[in-house]
């Protein structure tokens, strides 16, 4: 009996030694929901029906709080604008799975294994959306928290024995991190979306909230710019509407029961959050989250603030260095060609629009192709730097022009990054005036209107047309609603003929499927190649050859004659 004593008391030693050298795992924030299994473990929602693509959100407490409850205060607890945001989306078509981690940094999230479990559960077509920052800052090694990266987007590395961990690590940039995540996400077929951190209830001397472009919000964007990821820039959404508000209103938008509280938001500052996320989802090229939409962000207007990564690199060609189509035959009729980028490219970057290939499906004995399309315009530059009035010049009674705009509409009317675009929403006379430029702009169908009137009033017959979509939003949804609806109304009010290309190509694209299309383009979402061109080019045929009365019938060639295009169903 003795000896079993013995035996027992020396077992518990040595279990207590044991302990002493184990590292303990470090303790979560408080309020974090565990796994059972694991009780230093973020317990962490997964996709509710697999079968379904999922937007997955990873970062910190501002977007997932704790237990994701409030702390059981209610609405004035401290919410994440993770929570509000999954009423944004209709969960019968995609899962909204929030897996941010309070406490986290962009360093912390990956190095605790977080990003591994999550990105085991992407698949192809699925989203990820990441926003990291305010954890980042700090000490790189203590033994309390050792969540610091590295500062800026560069390659720099800092080896470490971690004090907290005792693990050896090498620590990289706050940029490093982003652009792992990004990586990882593309090679899963996913696509990764760049959000910028929620600003701090902190004001500055000239009571301006404080941004941060100078560093996680300025790296947030530049990773994504190098990238040619989408970007939301919210840290800039949040910290302009706060102006706006006023101390007293932006006070009520963080929890009252903590005044102090200077980071995290009440739920109705989260509520504000989300619809900032949402403008921003909606401001990216293609639109790639939109058709996933629910009702209840068919309000939110696309952020004008938001820089559009992948396109909106998107160069204004030079005109001084693009010589001017004219007539082969001025006793010929003439058809002429106007649009951006995507109808004339001109081989920079090896983009070739579809306006560049139709020339073959014409007889050039009978009809002259005349191609004034230039990149980077708008239906408002277009026109209000003289280019219509040069196609005017060379038009007479008898001839066509097609007309297709709406990729350089978009963004905020005034915003310098959006170079003097962006034309207004709508059909409707009202105008909005450009700080900038002190020009009344108009809206977007009141230039194509102009167009109409100006080129009826030559006698010659005018087809609008929408424009083509974009590399990744053909799929599960359409492109260019809101163009294609204005395009459809002018055309119908002024006596144009018009055709939905948009849906044409879409449609097209689908029978084909999306490993061929993806071949058809030189950038990652806007351009397309000499095939994608030569492809779209004969959409437009078949759009044209289903207008009323067949307008082109006439002057169409063999090979027009044997495209087999089916135009989109209305």
């Amino acid at each position: 009996m003795h000896i079993r004593s013995l035996l027992i008391g020396f077992t518990l030693v040595l279990a207590g030694l044991l302990r002493a050298q184990t590292p303990a795992a470090p303790a979560l924030p408080p309020g974090t929901n565990t796994d059972p299994a694991n009780p230093f473990r973020m317990k962490q929602p997964e996709p509710a029906d697999p079968k379904l693509p999922s937007v997955f959100l990873i970062g910190d407490s501002t977007v997932r709080n704790g237990r994701d409850d409030g702390q059981g205060k209610g609405a004035e607890g401290q919410w994440g604008w993770g929570n509000p945001i999954g009423a944004y989306f209709d969960q019968t078509k995609i899962n909204v799975v929030n897996r941010a981690i309070g406490g986290l940094s962009s360093r912390t999230f990956l190095t605790g294994g977080h990003w591994e479990r999550t990105l085991a559960l992407v698949k192809p077509g699925d989203f990820v959306i990441m926003q990291f920052g305010h954890n980042d800052n700090g000490s790189i090694n203590d033994t309390s928290r050792a969540r610091a990266s590295i500062k800026g987007v560069g390659d720099e590395t800092q080896e470490i024995d971690n004090l907290l961990t005792k693990k050896h690590e090498v620590v990289h940039t706050y940029g490093w991190y982003l652009k792992k995540f990004i990586e990882d996400t593309r090679a899963k077929g996913a696509t990764p979306i760049v959000c910028s951190l929620i600003p701090r209830k902190t004001w500055d001397d000239t009571g301006k909230i404080n941004r941060n472009k100078a560093d996680f919000a300025g790296w947030a964007e530049e990773v994504a710019r190098q990238e040619k990821a989408g970007f939301i820039d919210l840290n800039d959404m949040a910290a302009s509407k706060y102006d706006e508000l006023g101390h007293d209103a932006v006070m009520k938008l963080f929890p009252q029961v903590t005044p102090d509280e200077h980071t995290h938001t009440n739920l109705a500052g989260a509520e504000l959050n989300a619809r900032f996320v949402i403008a921003g989802l909606k401001a990216i090229p293609g639109q790639p989250l939109v058709a996933f939409m629910s009702a209840k962000a068919a309000d939110v207007a696309p952020a004008g603030s938001v820089k559009r990564v992948v396109e909106d690199e998107r160069p204004v060609v030079d005109a001084s260095k693009v010589a001017e189509e004219k007539p082969l035959n001025p006793n010929l009729p003439s058809f002429f060609i106007v649009g951006d980028s995507t109808v004339k490219s001109g081989g920079q970057r090896g983009a070739i629009g579809w306006g560049e290939r139709l020339t073959p499906f014409f007889d050039t004995t009978k009809i002259n192709v005349i191609n004034h399309a230039i990149g980077g315009r708008s239906s408002r530059t277009f026109f209000t730097e003289g280019r219509w009035d040069k196609v005017l010049a060379q038009m007479k009674a008898g001839d066509f022009v097609i007309i297709q705009f709406g990729h350089n509409d978009g963004g905020r009317i005034g915003d310098l990054k959006a170079k003097g675009r962006p034309s207004g929403r709508g059909t409707g006379p009202e105008t909005v005036e450009d700080v900038n430029t002190k020009e009344q702009v108009h809206t977007f169908g009141w230039y194509m209107a102009k167009y109409v009137s100006d080129a009826k009033a030559k006698g010659a017959t005018v087809i609008l047309c929408s424009p083509i979509p974009h590399k990744g939003s053909w799929e599960n949804g359409r492109d260019f609603a809101n163009v294609a609806e204005w395009d459809e109304e002018v055309a119908k009010t002024g006596g144009a003929l018009y055709f939905d290309l948009t849906l044409i190509i879409s449609d097209a694209y689908r029978k084909i499927g999306r490993e061929k299309v993806d071949t058809f383009f030189s950038d990652p979402g806007t351009h397309t190649n000499d095939m994608g061109a030569q492809f779209n080019a004969g959409c437009v045929i078949a759009g044209l050859k289903a207008l009323p009365g067949n307008p082109f019938a006439a002057f169409f060639s063999d090979k027009a004659k044997a495209e087999t295009v089916a135009p989109a169903q209305p």
